[in-house]
């Protein structure tokens, strides 16, 4: 039986000008003295720091299967990714937590998702596409679930980033 490809990536943390090592190294903090005492203790190593992956495969999974019943959609999204948080990252169990629209990077959106009463995914805002948002900056290539887009940066009529979710 052939496995599904994992609904997330790996970024090429190597490349320059590529930043996903935030935080300080371990070697940096391994040893610190206890203010209490003049004792040095050893401190555990941090678990659990996720580095470098992109979950834009999952959310162009999702959005390719709205419509459909979330139990099923749930099931075969948890089982080909590494954690099930990024799936709650753009879809809501409830209408009244969800949001139109959400960032997953500086210049990147996705349609707000949520499940409505019979169990089906469904888009917060079916009518907000590409050229219902304007970008916030000349330099960056706005996208709105993948598609670049339409309108032109305004510095007069700059819009306001409150009204998106940021991960």
């Amino acid at each position: 039986m052939k496995t599904k490809a994992p609904l997330y990536r790996k970024v090429n943390t190597t490349a320059r000008g590529v930043h996903h090592r935030f935080g300080s190294d371990f070697r940096h903090s391994r040893l610190q003295v206890n203010k209490g005492d003049l004792a040095t203790e050893a401190v555990p190593m941090t678990q659990g720091v996720r580095r470098g992956l992109d979950y834009t495969p999952l959310f162009r999974f999702l959005l390719s299967r709205v419509g459909q019943a979330w139990d099923t959609v749930f099931s075969e999204a948890v089982a080909r990714l590494d954690r099930k948080e990024p799936i709650f990252w753009m879809v809501s169990l409830r209408r009244s937590d969800a949001q139109d629209c959400i960032r997953t990077g500086e210049a990147s959106y996705f349609s707000g998702l949520w499940v409505d009463d019979a169990g089906v995914l469904q888009l917060v805002n079916p009518s907000m596409n590409a050229s219902s948002l304007a970008p916030f900056c000349a330099c960056c290539t706005h996208t709105f679930n993948g598609h670049p887009f339409t309108q032109r940066f305004d510095l007069e009529q700059r819009p306001d980033r409150s009204l998106t979710r940021q991960l």
